[in-house]
């Protein structure tokens, strides 16, 4: 039950730490930081969705050939076709435009970033909830440590995109409390998320590698439509392409070392 608990909150814990670099920091994140800051996010969702989603995935099928990928390819699909869904129904705005995403609404800038925050942290709580509750039912195929270094990834990028995110609001005139609270309240949404993504695997067993692959797809829509297009445009998108290389690197020892 501890490891469970502290699964479930090491990812939200990161989030607020890097929320409060608004305290500590004056000016804003400088452009080279934070193309190396989104590159090394980007590495370790992708990281973490072979490593720690998509191959449990196909291991829990239990079969051999084409059908031991079944599972994996329908959830990963599914999981894309999620987040494009939400991407199309939530008007949503990101820190780094001016343009609004998704159908037209009357709702605030700072509503329309927190949805935008919503949709890039929910697949991470997902992700989370559901290697937890594959180490609690399929402790053959994923370990409780696999599961809580999985945690400990999403946490350790936590850190920077709380800091993306509270630290922008900050330079637009938002007092520092507010910034703080905006950036921490974006990582509200991954233990709700990976406290009912648990339950439903409980309820429903045979459903967890589709499950495991489907949290592995929304990861990965997160990065290629988001993360890594903002590290290649304008300058420094060099430092993008290191950031994501260290990430991937930090993700892949901890899911292999420790799980």
């Amino acid at each position: 039950m501890n490891g469970l608990c502290i699964g479930i909150l090491l990812p939200f814990l990161g989030t607020a730490l890097g929320a409060a670099c608004v305290f500590l920091v004056r000016n804003s994140i400088a452009p080279l930081l934070q193309k190396a800051l989104t590159g090394f996010a980007a590495g370790v969702m992708v990281a973490a969705s072979v490593w720690s989603l998509l191959i449990p995935s196909i291991e829990m099928t239990g079969k051999e050939g084409i059908m031991s990928i079944v599972p994996a390819i329908i959830g990963f699909s599914l999981g894309i076709s999620f987040l494009l869904l939400l991407d199309y129904i939530i008007p949503h705005q990101h820190i780094d435009s001016n343009e609004s995403e998704g159908p037209k609404s009357h709702l605030s800038k700072t509503a329309k970033l927190v949805f935008a925050i919503t949709l890039h942290n929910l697949p991470e709580g997902m992700a989370v909830g559901v290697a937890l509750a594959g180490a609690m039912e399929h402790n053959s195929y994923m370990s409780m440590a696999g599961a809580l270094a999985l945690s400990v990834g999403i946490a350790i990028q936590n850190f920077p995109e709380g800091a993306i995110v509270s630290m922008p609001l900050r330079s637009v005139g938002n007092s520092r409390w507010k910034s703080f609270l905006i950036g921490t309240l974006s990582g509200v949404v991954e233990p709700i998320g990976a406290i009912l993504t648990i339950i439903l695997a409980s309820i429903v067993i045979p459903v967890l590698p589709y499950m495991l692959s489907f949290a592995a797809g929304a990861m990965m829509y997160v990065v290629v439509e988001e993360l890594i297009p903002e590290t290649q445009e304008g300058k420094h998108s060099n430092m993008g392409t290191i950031g994501f290389a260290f990430g991937f690197m930090l993700m892949m020892m901890l899911d292999v070392l420790l799980g």
